[in-house]
């Protein structure tokens, strides 16, 4: 399905560029209301949306501009302010409304911004609801009559139902007293909410990241940039450091040595802990890019494991097609649907902390059968439209190296999807053999 707007994960781009300026965000919400509130009515007789952000400058711009849409589509507006983008989507469910939607780039600096919205139910929109949002904005933007028009107000109480909600995904018998964690909150979305949470679990928490400005999101902190919660943990002796994203719904996590646990390594650590607990797990979704000693490390536990396309919202779909409730990717992005719908980085880290809790073991224990496997990742520029699939060349290096790896390595080749070049990614456990064999693809796709 083409899309003219909408990406992997909603309405994306720079700050004052289409798609993202105020007239084209005001006929998004429009269209948005339109469709999404189509038929749904509220105790006060209308359709209701929720409206959250993160901390971007624009925030405000895009906020007003939304507003502005939904209430001349004579949809009622409740306004969050900052709230992590799980937030929206359990509040949305919670408050039993027409649909969420948040203004945030996720990890992207702060002069992009985007528009991403949640069903009724919490759930990521499936593309077909997304492509009519679309045809509707093809369509002229009108008013319904003065009597007609929606209302907005502030919920004044989101961050704490929040806060609440998350510390009820931890275990009631278990606290985290003893424990001192630092919470690196990216200056996004989770400043004011992440440290209370796991305060008020009785962690002593050390903030970072927790001073925006409007401007400073992701700047050097947060799940992107870990390098100052490597460093924050070892000046202040902590057991553990957390790092959100932009909007905290991913999730990274450094030990009391500073070694660094990504998204890939904390799904195998989940699972582990789910099985342990005596809980059935038929299977784990992971993407393209999930690490191949992760998977072999699953299926060792007795756990299928089955790999979606790059991005959360394909995770999510693949979950929900096999009933299974554990997936991820290595950026952080991980959902647990026996917890939430969505993504979020704050309820995945009570998980872990669950695990070592429970187990009475540290990371690096609990992960000691899994060593990732070294990645090797080429970029061969190739001229647009260039057909690598059917590139005879390329076809006959991967028949040379692929079994050179005999099932304990692997190829991906891919097409980006925003500039003329693909992808070439060997796995092994051997660096020197990932080397290697990526040289060799990239080699025969350069002689074209």
């Amino acid at each position: 399905m083409t899309r003219k707007y909408f990406g992997t994960d909603g309405v994306r781009g720079r700050v004052g560029e289409t798609p993202i300026t105020p007239d084209f965000v005001m006929r998004l919400g429009y269209a948005a209301g339109k469709v999404l509130a189509l038929g749904q009515k509220t105790t006060q007789g209308k359709p209701t949306v929720l409206i959250g952000k993160d901390t971007r400058v624009s925030g405000y711009m895009l906020e007003a501009a939304l507003e502005a849409g939904f209430t001349a589509a004579g949809v009622n507006v409740q306004l969050t302010g900052p709230l992590p983008t799980p937030a929206i989507a359990y509040l949305t469910r919670a408050l039993r409304l027409a649909a969420g939607v948040v203004i945030s780039a996720s990890h992207n600096p702060y002069y992009d911004n985007g528009i991403k919205f949640f069903s009724a139910s919490g759930d990521k929109l499936p593309d077909e609801l997304e492509a009519k949002i679309e045809a509707q904005l093809d369509e002229p933007m009108l008013c319904v009559r003065s009597e007609d028009l929606g209302r907005a107000k502030r919920i004044d109480d989101a961050a704490g139902r929040y806060i609440e909600f998350c510390k009820s995904t931890f275990p009631y018998e278990q606290d985290l007293h003893g424990l001192r964690i630092v919470v690196d909150c990216a200056h996004g979305a989770a400043y004011h909410i992440a440290p209370h949470v796991f305060h008020e679990l009785g962690a002593e928490v050390v903030p970072i990241g927790n001073q925006p400005d409007g401007r400073n999101i992701n700047a050097g902190y947060g799940a992107t940039a870990p390098e100052k919660l490597v460093e924050a943990v070892r000046h202040h002796r902590a057991d553990l450091g957390l790092a959100f994203d932009g909007d905290a719904d991913r999730l990274q996590v450094v030990d009391g040595q500073g070694r660094l646990y990504n998204g890939d390594e904390l799904l195998y650590l989940i699972v582990r802990d789910r099985l342990a607990s005596g809980q059935k797990v038929e299977g784990a979704v992971g993407t393209l890019m999930t690490n191949m000693a992760v998977e072999l490390a699953l299926k060792r536990q007795g756990v299928e494991f089955v790999r979606a396309k790059v991005g959360d919202r394909y995770v999510l779909e693949e979950l929900n097609k096999r009933g299974w409730q554990l997936g991820g990717e290595g950026s952080g992005h991980l959902l647990c649907l026996d917890r939430h719908t969505t993504g979020d980085g704050i309820v995945s880290a009570l998980q872990v902390l669950a695990a070592l809790r429970r187990s009475g073991k540290t990371l690096s224990q609990l992960l000691d059968g899994v060593s990732l496997f070294p990645q090797t990742l080429i970029n061969v520029r190739v001229e647009k439209g260039f057909d690598w699939e059917g590139h005879a060349g390329l076809s006959a290096a991967r028949a040379q190296v692929e079994p050179e790896l005999e099932g304990r390595g692997r190829v991906l080749i891919r097409a980006s999807g925003t500039e003329p070049v693909v992808r070439v990614m060997v796995e092994a456990e051997q660096v020197e053999t990932a080397e290697r064999a990526a040289q060799t693809l990239a080699n025969a796709l350069r002689a074209a």
